[in-house]
C-alpha cells in the first residue's frame, strides 16, 4: 500500500458521507472504522484533507467541470470524489504531485472503477502543469460560498462584508482554549497567546489530548467568539444559571468556573453524557437535566439564563465548512420559530431583574437580530441590556449600533479570525 493511501481513503469516504449523504462532518470522521488504525499524523492529514477540500469544493468542482469534457455519470461518483481530493491535495495542501496522482489512481482502481483510472491521471497532472493560472482565473470567496449564503450576506451586511467573510472562511482555524485560571501561564505552556477576550489562542493545530493540561483539566477548546456570551451574564459567583441547549458544554463549563450553580439542559442525554465527562475532566460540576428546554420548568426561577439556541451554525464555516453543503435557506424558517419559542422560555424561568443572554452562531438575520427588533411576543416584559466594548475586551467593532454582539469571521483577523455569533441581552421586569 502507498503511504498515506489509508488517510485518503478515509478522507474519500468522508467527503462522500457529506456530500451524498447529508452527513455531518465530524460524524462521518470520529465514527469512521479506519480512523483508531491511523497514526496521528495520518489522522491529522486526512481531516486536514476532508476538511480542506469541503472549504474549497467549489474552485475544485469548477476544475473538474472545465477539464472533464463530458459530465462524469452518476454511477461514477466516488471517481468524482477521487477527483476531488486529489485537486485539493494538488492545489491547496501542496502535496508532492506524484503522491497526489498516484494515489488516486490507485484508489480509483481499487474502487471498481478501472477504467477511469486513465482520466483520473490525465485531469491531475493536468492539474499540475497548469495550477497556478487555473487559481489565478478562480474567485475564491464567491465560488466556495453557496448562492443562498451569499446573497443573504450581501443582503444583510453589503458586498464588501459579504466577500470578507466568504474569504475568511477559507482560512485554516486556529486552535482556542478557555482556561480556568491564570491564562498568561497556561499561553506558555501551549505555544500560545493571550488574546483581548482572555481566550488563549494556538495559531498551529495540534493533537488537543497530548498538550499540557489537557489530563489535569486546565482548560477546554473553545472558539473565542463562543466564549463572549457567558461573559454578558457578568460575574455569576454563587448564581442559580441555566443554561439552555447546553451541549457540548462550553458555555457551562464557564459558567460553572465562574462559581455559579448550573443547570444544564439539553435533550439529547447522549450529549449531556459527554458534557458530564467533559466537566468531570475538568473537575467542574453541575446539574443536568435531560429535557426539552422550550417545555421544562424549573423548581424555582433562576437568576439568569445562557441560551445558545440551535442554529444552522453559518458562523461556524471556518471550522465546519460542511454547514454550508448540508444546511439550505429552507432549514432557517424551522429553526427560526424554535428559537423564538425557546427565547420566550428563558425569559418565564428567570426571576425579574434576572438576566437572559439568546446567543446563536449563525450569520443569518433571522436567526438573530430578527427576533429582537420589538419586544417578543408571549414572553414576560422584558428590556434591553446593551453590550459594551469593555464586556468583551475592547472589540468595540463586535458591538452592533442597536446594542447587541455581533461578531463575525473577520473580526480579529491579524490573530486570525473568530466564528461569527450573535447575542442579544435582556433584563426581565
Amino acid at each position: 500500500m502507498a503511504e498515506g493511501k489509508a488517510a485518503r481513503r478515509l478522507a474519500l469516504d468522508v467527503v462522500s458521507a457529506v456530500t451524498r449523504k447529508q452527513l455531518p462532518l465530524d460524524e462521518s470522521f470520529d465514527g469512521h472504522p479506519a480512523l483508531g488504525a491511523l497514526e496521528t499524523r495520518d489522522r491529522a492529514f486526512a481531516r486536514h484533507l476532508s476538511t480542506t477540500t469541503l472549504r474549497r469544493l467549489g474552485q475544485v468542482d469548477g476544475l473538474i467541470d472545465f477539464c472533464v469534457e463530458k459530465p462524469l455519470p452518476d454511477k461514477a461518483v466516488t471517481v468524482k470524489d477521487i477527483l476531488r481530493i486529489g485537486m485539493t491535495q494538488i492545489l491547496f495542501l501542496r502535496t508532492p504531485p506524484h503522491a497526489a496522482v498516484d494515489t488516486a489512481v490507485d484508489l480509483t482502481r481499487e474502487s471498481g472503477n478501472e477504467h477511469y483510472a486513465k482520466l483520473v491521471n490525465a485531469v491531475l497532472r493536468r492539474i499540475v502543469r497548469g495550477r497556478d493560472n487555473l487559481l489565478a482565473g478562480q474567485d475564491p470567496a464567491r465560488m466556495n460560498t453557496p448562492d443562498w449564503l451569499w446573497h443573504s450576506w450581501v443582503a444583510a451586511y453589503g458586498e464588501e462584508t459579504a466577500r470578507a467573510i466568504a474569504e475568511a472562511h477559507l482560512g485554516e482555524p486556529p486552535l482556542d482554549f478557555s482556561v480556568k485560571t491564570d491564562p498568561e501561564t497556561w499561553a506558555e505552556r501551549l505555544e500560545a497567546a493571550v488574546l483581548p477576550t482572555g481566550t488563549v489562542r494556538r495559531s498551529e493545530t495540534a493533537s488537543v489530548p497530548g498538550l499540557p493540561g489537557y489530563d489535569e483539566g486546565a482548560w477546554w477548546v473553545q472558539d473565542a467568539a463562543a466564549a463572549l456570551p457567558a461573559r454578558l451574564l457578568g460575574d455569576v459567583r454563587g448564581q442559580r444559571v441555566i443554561d439552555m441547549c447546553a451541549a457540548p458544554g462550553g458555555k457551562t463549563a464557564q459558567l460553572a468556573a465562574g462559581g455559579a450553580e448550573v443547570t444544564a439542559v439539553d435533550r439529547s442525554a447522549n450529549r449531556l453524557k459527554r458534557l458530564s465527562e467533559n466537566l468531570t475532566r475538568l473537575g467542574l460540576n453541575a446539574r443536568t437535566v435531560t429535557a426539552d428546554a422550550g417545555v421544562w420548568t424549573p423548581e424555582a426561577p433562576a437568576d439568569a439564563v445562557l441560551l445558545d439556541a440551535p442554529c444552522t451554525a453559518t458562523g461556524t464555516l471556518r471550522r465546519h465548512p460542511d454547514v454550508a453543503r448540508l444546511k439550505s435557506a429552507n432549514d432557517i424558517p424551522k429553526v427560526a420559530a424554535l428559537q423564538k419559542r425557546l427565547a420566550i422560555a428563558a425569559l418565564s424561568m428567570v426571576r425579574p431583574g434576572g438576566l437572559v443572554v439568546f446567543c446563536t452562531c449563525s450569520l443569518q438575520q433571522e436567526e438573530g437580530p430578527a427576533h429582537f427588533t420589538a419586544p417578543l411576543d408571549g414572553a414576560p416584559p422584558h428590556e434591553r441590556v446593551p453590550v459594551t466594548p469593555d464586556e468583551i475586551g475592547g472589540l468595540d467593532q463586535c458591538v452592533a449600533t442597536d446594542g447587541s454582539l455581533r461578531t463575525l469571521p473577520f473580526h480579529m483577523g491579524e490573530q486570525g479570525g473568530m466564528d461569527g455569533f450573535y447575542a442579544v441581552r435582556l433584563r426581565r421586569l
